[in-house]
């Protein structure tokens, strides 16, 4: 299906009417729950994405610290999961 020609044409009526970038960052919201897991998603008080700067707000600093050690192999999971860049840095509050 993800060649039809109307997945095309609804590919191209969200970007036309400005709808894909939403889509895709809700979509690597959901993608962020699944490569962090469970810990991780019960401690995130807040998550965006702005600039392709990652915000995330946890409310755990062992996790905060945790989160620093792999946040490079989690910008490549996240962009690889998505199939394009969308994560160039994150940033831990």
């Amino acid at each position: 299906m993800s060649d039809s020609p109307l997945k095309k044409t609804i590919d191209q009526l969200l970007r036309a009417y400005g709808y894909q970038d939403q889509l895709d960052e809700i979509e690597l919201l959901k993608v962020y729950d699944e490569q962090v897991g469970k810990m991780f998603v019960n401690h995130t008080k807040n998550i965006a994405l702005k600039n392709k700067i990652l915000y995330v707000q946890l409310d755990s600093a062992s996790l905060k610290q945790e989160l620093s050690y792999v946040k490079e192999g989690l910008i490549q999971r996240l962009n690889q999961k998505m199939g394009k860049t969308m994560v160039e840095k994150i940033i831990i509050k």
